[in-house]
């Protein structure tokens, strides 16, 4: 039985580049927005007011996560 030959892997880079001929990133002017240059700021209170009914809904939709990671409840 003959074993079946692996392609090499070839990145989305380089299909891009042998489709247009040139390389990916695409040369001309930056990003309008520089990422580097951005700065996160934490404004939040000290405490976030949660309502019951939050609570609820995301115990619901994260049941199953909730119970795999803590075990299920008695």
């Amino acid at each position: 039985m003959s074993r079946p030959s692996h392609k090499p892997v070839v990145t989305v880079s380089e299909q891009l580049e042998s489709l247009l001929g040139y390389p990916w990133p695409f040369p001309g002017r930056p990003a309008k927005h520089d990422l580097a240059t951005w700065t996160v700021t934490d404004d939040w209170p000290e405490r976030v007011p949660v309502t019951e009914a939050e609570v609820e809904v995301f115990e619901r939709w994260f049941a199953d996560l909730l119970d795999e990671l803590f075990g299920s409840a008695p």
